[in-house]
This record gives structure tokens, sequence and C-alpha cells, in this order.
């Protein structure tokens, strides 16, 4: 099992290369919350998401005479992309053909070799495996590597440090490393803090699997890339299955509407995945205490996510009181 020493050596590894993101409430967003929201900022990364921080400290350990291959929809991809830039190694990177195509643009940009393959990220895991091969390339998965938790952790060790009277941290989950790194950390930290972890009701697949106590398959339908992952994690779901103190389910129009309080409230954008966790917090604020943080983890939205409108965010645009501001 890992621990926090892992964390620690990650932390100093990730010095060298990246600067705390800041973490901070605004008066509008407490209000439409009810309670205290700390928002951490992992949107201000270089690549616009936290996982640039697990990329980097994988990565770093690894012999840059073989490439990297790995599958994602985009942040993950552009994580590994940044890092291979970053040590020298090649990289090639299988994104689902219908990838947003800033997102394969960027992957490109860091130099790294973007393969369009297939409809489902089922497939581009697919072919990133037969490609690793073919290359004898070092596959990367998105959540099964230890390396990655442990430098995902970092953010959670610098949120602690700064706001160590939390009760509650809500993190978006696709493969789960995120929410698998803060409870690594919050267990050593701040054991008094509840970790809870939301995804899209479209997309359940770590849901289910934490249910169920092992890795099980779901439909993925949902239209937020972060959290467009079809099948559980062993790794985070491990670390999840003993820590989690709840999980929560949201649909991808509840999604919208935090997006659009957080533009409104904290002028922020804020990827689909990035504003789950606020979505959960507006869903069911049963389940939060009154000093909560929200995982922003990522601000990479897609120009399909910036023209969609949940129905509350409409009626806003209409006239009718901001979404999420009611009392």
């Amino acid at each position: 099992m890992m621990s926090l020493n892992e964390v620690l050596h990650a932390r100093r590894l990730l010095a060298r290369h990246l600067p705390p993101t800041p973490s901070w409430s605004y008066p509008l967003l407490d209000e439409a919350a009810g309670r205290v929201v700390v928002v951490k900022h992992e949107n201000a990364q270089p690549t616009g998401a936290f996982k640039v921080r697990g990329a980097l400290n994988l990565l770093a350990g690894l012999d840059p005479r073989r490439p990297v291959v790995t599958y994602s929809t985009g942040n993950h991809a552009r994580a590994v992309a940044y890092a291979a830039r970053t040590f020298g190694i090649a990289a090639h990177i299988v994104m689902p053909a219908a990838a947003a195509e800033f997102k394969v643009r960027a992957v490109r940009a860091l130099g790294a070799t973007a393969v369009l393959h297939g409809g489902h990220m089922a497939d581009a895991e697919a072919r990133a495996e037969a490609l690793a091969g073919e290359l004898g390339g070092h596959l990367v998965s998105p959540g099964d590597e230890p390396a990655v938790i442990a430098g995902v952790g970092t953010a959670y060790l610098e949120l602690f440090e700064r706001h160590p009277d939390l009760d509650t941290v809500v993190v978006p989950v696709g493969s789960g490393t995120g929410a698998a790194a803060a409870c690594l950390v919050a267990a050593a930290v701040a054991p008094g803090c509840r970790v809870i972890g939301v995804q899209s009701t479209a997309a359940r697949a770590a849901h289910d699997s934490w249910r169920a106590g092992s890795c099980v398959r779901r439909d993925n339908r949902t239209r937020v890339d972060g959290l467009a992952t079809g099948r559980g994690f062993a790794l985070p779901q491990s670390l999840l299955r003993d820590r989690l103190a709840e999980f929560v389910l949201v649909d991808d129009d509840a999604i919208d509407t935090a997006r659009g309080v957080l533009a409104g409230a904290a002028h922020t954008q804020a990827e689909g995945a990035g504003a789950a966790a606020l979505a959960a917090v507006l869903a069911r604020p049963d389940l939060m205490g009154s000093r909560v943080a929200v995982m922003l983890t990522g601000g990479n939205a897609t120009p399909a996510e910036l023209a969609h409108r949940s129905p509350a965010a409409a009626r806003s645009a209409a006239g009718a009181e901001p979404a999420g501001l009611s009392r």
C-alpha cells in the first residue's frame, strides 16, 4: 500500500518544476453554497489541469531511451506530453477519434505524437496497449500508477497546509487518482476531514466499482470529458475502498450549472470535470460541513462545453436569478 512518504518525495521532485497553486474562497460562492467554499485552483497549472503533477512525478523515474505510450480524452494526454517534453522522452498519445480538436492540437504542440483511434476510451486503451508493444515503450495507465497518485497527492498537501480546518474535500472522479490521493493525504495529515468523490450519472464506473467493492465496467455517455471513463481502476479503488466517506452522482446538467456559478461567483472558467465538485456541494448540502474545499481539477473547457447551457443556466440568461444563487 502507498504511504505519505511517496507524496513527500513527489513534492521535493515537483518543487523544481511547479509552484503551488492558489486556494481561496469567494463571498458570492459561499453565499450560493450556504457555507465556506475553498476552491483549489488546479486550472492554474501550465497544462490547465492537475494531472501534470502525476505525469511529471512518474516520467522523472523512467528510462528516457524508451518511449511512453498512454491513452486519454485530453488532460492526462496533455500532462504526459508536457512531462515527456520536460524529460526528453518520446511520447505517443492515443485519443478517441472524436477527441476535441484543441486538445489534440495541445498534445501535438508539446511535441508528442497524437494517435486518433476508435469511438470510445476502451478502443483507445486497446490501441495504446498494442502500440506500446510495437514500439517497446512504457505503457502509462491513467489510473494504476503509484507515482501518478503520489504526484497528485502534492495538491492535497498544499490544500491542508493552507486550510487545516476543512470539514470536507470534494473531488471529481474519472480514473480516481485525485480522490485516491486525497484519501491518502487526508488520512495522514487531516484525519478529521471527510473526502467525498463525485462522478457523472452518465459515466458511473468508478462509483459503481466503489459500491461493489471490485472494479466494474459501465456505459460511458457523459459529455464531460474529464469524467469519461468506462471502467474502475484497481489501484485508486484500493485506496478509496476504506477511506472515501461518500460517493455522489450528479447529472451533466448540474455540472453545467456549476460551471456557470464558478464563472459568475468566482470569475473562474472551469471545464466540466473541474466544476463537478461544486455541483456535488450544491446538490447534496446535507453531506457537507461548514468549511468545504472543492478541487477545481481543470479549466480546459471545450468549445462544446462553453456553448452548452443547462436548463437552469438558460433560465438565468433569460432574466431569472442566477443559477445556484437562489436562497
